[in-house]
């Protein structure tokens, strides 16, 4: 999809123009369309009668339009589209600073903490990413803070102050000024027009989480509360639950599927957390896909046409954290998955920090690297090459060796995670597509996949570049036909 609308980091105008005109939903996110005659910017789909081509202009990011002066439309409520799946399948600088961007790093570390990690200077990471998206890192993540804002005062009875904090803004002011900008209203008006609040106390806010359809949600969900760890998980059949450790505190979140999306409520000890929650919830739950581009690319080969048809829209599991992602596959190495889920219920129940408030069904967060690196022995119920392994990258980790976040070159780091003895090519992949999201990872020597390969007649030498750039939703078809 992203050659439909790209010309390399350009948008196509003409492309653009005719997407809006179709109205459909795929392209949100992709892309807004800023009406210069009325000063309001949209979402492709937006349901109003599309403006004349010579009175529109398009731009790559909600932030780009914000900072011309136009504002949301109250119609089709741009802000709340589904991310851009761009910055997934893109490894370059602008697609990691995106991730990070979206993780809350500019709020909690500013700018120059964000060129910090990515290894760059603040004066090059701002020209870089304003010359592709038309804004930068601050305005970036100012437009990320409107959207938390709006949320928290749709949603909850906060006060204004609190909500101005807690969505990131230095000053009452300055939140005041930004709602105003880019809602055309002031926040005592967005509050009114609520109605009634979701919220059912004061640390709880409810959230509709935007996703493109189809959304194969029930085998998501399945998938992940087969994989449940005891105490940090619980699936239910309905409802998937899963404590956080957040920034700044412990966070609690909730998923159903409603209305072909996700409803999400989330608990947090500081509101200030729940852009980040938020953002690794998506990420968890691959929300910012574009599975027709995917169904479309897997479909076209014959192997796959069938299972693709048996489950339009599934997406790969993601994660909340891409260092538990690296402790489950640790663990998992050559045993089963309730084997697994086993054994990390067993080290999470030894180890694990307790949740901070009391829930029905959640008990602790997954062990941090701090608290598996100071473990004694006796807290590993696994053989005991693994259990090294495990306190090894914990080390690692701890000390600042071994960084995974949303913003860490992928392609590099499968080198530096085999450096570690105890992991193999497998893992590191596995931790690649799962906690930092590639889309394009093979797990060609997975026993899973090269049996459902042989049950369709293909070896993976066959299919190494045919499935590029979706080999890792290509991979989680095959896992479920076993």
């Amino acid at each position: 999809m992203m050659g439909t609308m790209f010309d390399g980091t350009l948008l196509d105008p003409d492309r653009c123009y005719r997407a809006a005109q179709s109205r459909d939903p795929r392209f949100d996110g992709w892309f807004y369309i800023a009406v210069r005659t009325t000063g309001i910017y949209c979402r492709p789909s937006c349901p109003a009668i599309t403006p004349k081509r010579s009175n529109v202009e398009f731009h790559r990011t909600a932030a780009s339009a914000q900072q011309l002066g136009f504002r949301a439309c109250k119609r089709c409520r741009p802000d709340a589209a589904p991310g851009s799946p761009e910055w997934n399948v893109r490894g370059d600088l602008v697609a990691r600073a995106m991730r990070l961007i979206g993780d809350g790093v500019v709020d909690r570390d500013g700018v120059a903490g964000l060129a910090g990690r990515l290894g760059y200077s603040e004066r090059h990471l701002n020209r870089l990413l304003t010359a592709e998206l038309g804004a930068g890192p601050l305005s970036l993540a100012r437009a990320q803070r409107a959207q938390t804002a709006r949320i928290l005062i749709e949603t909850t009875d906060l006060s204004m102050t609190d909500v101005a904090f807690a969505a990131g803004f230095g000053s009452v002011r300055q939140f005041n000024d930004t709602v105003r900008d880019v809602f055309a209203v002031p926040p005592s008006e967005l509050r009114r027009r609520r109605g009634r609040a979701t919220a059912t106390d004061a640390n709880t806010v409810s959230v509709r989480l935007p996703v493109r359809g189809p959304f194969a949600g029930h085998q998501l969900l399945d998938f992940l509360g087969r994989r449940a760890v005891p105490g940090v998980e619980h699936w239910d059949g309905e409802r998937y639950s899963r404590a956080l450790a957040l920034p700044r505190g412990h966070g609690a979140v909730t998923v159903t599927l409603a209305d072909g999306g996700v409803r999400a409520e989330f608990r947090l000890d500081d509101w200030r957390d729940l852009a980040p929650a938020v953002g690794r919830v998506r990420s968890l739950l691959d929300l910012d896909a574009d599975p027709v581009a995917v169904d479309g690319a897997l479909g076209d080969d014959p192997a796959l046409s069938p299972l693709v048809a048996a489950r339009p829209g599934l997406r790969v599991a993601g994660s909340v954290d891409p260092y538990e992602t690296l402790v489950r596959a640790v663990v998992g190495q050559q045993v089963s998955v309730a084997g697994a889920r086993t054994v990390l219920g067993r080290i999470a129940a030894a180890i694990a920090t307790p949740l901070s408030f009391a829930d029905p069904v959640l008990t602790h967060t997954f062990p941090s690297m701090e608290r598996i690196e100071n473990a004694s022995a006796d807290a590993f119920p696994m053989p005991t090459s693994r259990a090294d392994t495990l306190r090894r990258v914990a080390r690692a980790a701890v000390e600042g060796d071994l960084v995974l976040d949303p913003g860490i070159d992928r392609g590099a780091i499968v080198d530096e995670l085999c450096r570690h003895r105890g992991i193999g090519p497998w893992t590191a992949h596995y931790v690649v597509m799962r906690g930092l999201g590639d889309p394009d990872v093979m797990l060609d020597t997975d026993l899973g996949v090269r049996q459902a390969l042989a049950a369709l007649g293909l070896d993976t030498a066959a299919v190494a570049d045919r499935w590029r750039p979706w080999r890792a939703y290509a991979m989680h078809h095959l896992w479920a036909t076993l």
